[in-house]
């Protein structure tokens, strides 16, 4: 009777929770446990791609996954022998028993798939919790396989995406990089990351024991919006080709690094812009530096001089024709200038001192340009000016207004010292010559491309400009193309006439004194009907001067551009200014 006593309690007891589960909290109990069932889900956008003009890709995200393993389901793991009753539903390391239960049986039957220590996964699968990522960037190939080990509830696979570049070394620093996240941290994924960056979407629903979604249950989702694509003005060809040469010359010439710009003057567009730094697109390093071509500012030298002689002729002080006796030093308010070779009181024409590219000369034809005259057209030409690019770590050099010059940088100014400028400033500033004296904005990135395939042309941030007057421009034009033509012995494009002018400049060294030397050229081509400015930047190269090392580089250069884009052969040349008298 006491038994039957304690077991009419009991079946009582189990009839009033009973009631209470079904009948009275029935509802509630039904929503926790579908509650501890349901999850969400992020879909992970795609981030866009980066190409060149043509469509060739520089960066994509591809398919990749995160492995998620659950601590608690692997501890409790116990592996299936594989039998004829069991099928494909077992478990077994190379067609032998697992050998183990547990997290451990887990890690065996998983490390050949990861090509990850057993030991090392065995012990991220010993923790608390339900969720530890095993390992990342996991192939769609690695992840079907994942799959097939009957693992669910255990392992599973979470969508992300991997950034990869097609190209190497090509425009590596330029490219920049992202970060664990995604997110640009460098260069031009990083000056365009809002774009290229998409937003996840989600999906809400019930999973069964083995981690797979249970029909029916979905009961909220968003779509993933991925990325806009960013196509540049960058010709991945030239790119290539400018790199390559850089690299050779830097080794010609011993010369620790070097810089190149090829932009469209019909356009303003950079085709290349390219520096012999060989880092990875995407690596540490990539996302830790800034390209040397757009950081690197630098003395222009002698090519300062045709923003000098625009400036006189513009100001109606002198006509390229005019005549000048040029010794080789002057003094001026008690400091000495020198030119760079020694020779008698010449006869040179405006014209002449450019070609032969004389301090003395500009310092005697600029004596009626007042310091804010020489301010004010080294500015226009867009010196110490923001480029409007929007490109990571670049500088605007540095111009102090004429109030600020003492009495040798009233005079050095004239000549391309004093001021320091980056690769792609001087590269627009050489192209107001070659587009009849308009100072046209630059621009680098061509077409935004939303997910939906809508494009929309980037146009240039700015507007063009007029600097100095069309003949002013043809004027020093003519005289550039006669510097072109002093160098032919060992510069020159067959074919092609070229106006063009070198620099070369002391700078600080390591040792904070001018024990360095940059060597520069630009370069127009053709002269007589301008498609392109190339501009060639050397740090200390062997050879010094800039027309003798940096030049021959940019006559390459402009080889490949006249060839590969077929460009017309010029007509040949009959109205050089006169240099001597």
């Amino acid at each position: 009777m006491a038994i039957g006593v304690i077991l009419a309690l009991m079946g009582t007891a189990c009839l009033i929770q009973l009631a209470n589960i079904q009948l009275i909290n029935g509802k509630t109990m039904a929503q926790a446990a579908a509650q501890s069932r349901t999850i969400t889900v992020t879909l992970k956008a795609r981030r866009g791609k980066i190409m060149d003009t043509n469509g060739s890709i520089l960066a994509q995200s591809v398919e990749r996954y995160t492995i998620i393993g659950n601590p608690e389901e692997a501890q409790a793991f116990t592996p299936t022998t594989c039998t004829k009753q069991t099928g494909d539903n077992c478990h077994q390391v190379d067609g032998k028993p697992v050998g183990a239960t547990g997290a451990a049986a887990v890690a065996r039957l998983l490390a050949p798939v990861l090509d990850m220590d057993a030991t090392e996964l065995g012990a991220m699968l010993s923790g608390t919790g339900q969720y530890a990522v095993l390992k990342k960037d996991v192939t769609p190939a690695v992840k079907r396989k994942i799959s097939k080990l009957n693992l669910g509830g255990i392992v599973y696979a979470e969508l992300s995406n991997e950034r990869i570049y097609s190209n190497g070394t090509l425009m590596g620093a330029l490219l920049g990089g992202v970060d664990g996240e995604g997110k640009g941290v460098a260069g031009i994924e990083q000056m365009k990351n809002k774009t290229l960056t998409g937003e996840d979407g989600y999906q809400v629903y019930q999973q069964g024991n083995n981690g797979v979604e249970i029909p029916g249950t979905m009961t909220e989702s968003k779509d993933a919006v991925n990325g806009s694509d960013v196509t540049l003005t960058i010709d991945h060809d030239v790119q290539w080709y400018v790199e390559k040469v850089l690299r050779e010359s830097c080794e010609k010439y011993s010369s620790p690094w070097g810089i190149a710009v090829v932009q469209d003057t019909q356009t303003g567009d950079i085709l290349a812009l390219a520096d012999s730094d060989e880092i990875e697109a995407g690596s540490d390093q990539a996302k830790m530096t800034v390209s040397r071509a757009v950081s690197e500012t630098f003395e222009p030298g002698s090519i300062g001089k045709v923003f000098t002689m625009s400036g006189m002729i513009q100001l109606g002080l002198h006509q390229a024709s005019d005549k000048f006796t040029v010794p080789d030093h002057i003094t001026v308010n008690g400091q000495t200038y020198s030119d760079a070779t020694t020779h008698g009181a010449e006869h040179w024409t405006l014209a002449g001192i450019l070609e032969q590219s004389s301090n003395v000369g500009m310092i005697i034809a600029g004596e009626k340009m007042s310091n804010e005259q020489r301010y004010d057209f080294i500015r226009k030409f867009g010196i110490g000016q923001d480029n409007r690019l929007g490109l990571p770590g670049e500088s605007d050099g540095l111009l102090y207004s004429a109030d600020q010059w003492d009495l040798r940088t009233q005079n050095t100014v004239l000549f391309g010292q004093a001021y320091t400028t980056n690769a792609l400033q001087l590269t627009n500033a050489v192209a107001v010559i070659a587009n009849k004296g308009v100072k046209k904005p630059q621009r680098i990135i061509k077409t935004i491309s939303d997910a939906e395939g809508h494009s929309e042309e980037q146009k240039p941030k700015g507007e063009a400009t007029r600097v100095i007057d069309e003949q002013v421009a043809s004027q020093v034009m003519n005289a550039m193309e006669s510097v072109s033509d002093h160098y032919s012995q060992f510069i020159k494009v067959d074919g092609y006439r070229v106006a063009a002018k070198s620099g070369t400049a002391e700078v600080a060294g390591a040792d904070g004194r001018l024990s360095s030397i940059i060597s520069d050229y630009s370069a127009i081509i053709p002269a007589d009907n301008p498609r392109f400015v190339v501009t060639v930047v050397l740090k200390d190269p062997q050879g010094v001067f800039g027309g003798l090392t940096a030049g021959p580089v940019t006559a390459e250069i402009g080889e490949f551009l006249m060839q590969k884009y077929e460009v017309p052969a010029s007509s040949p040349r009959t109205d050089a200014i006169p240099v001597t008298w």
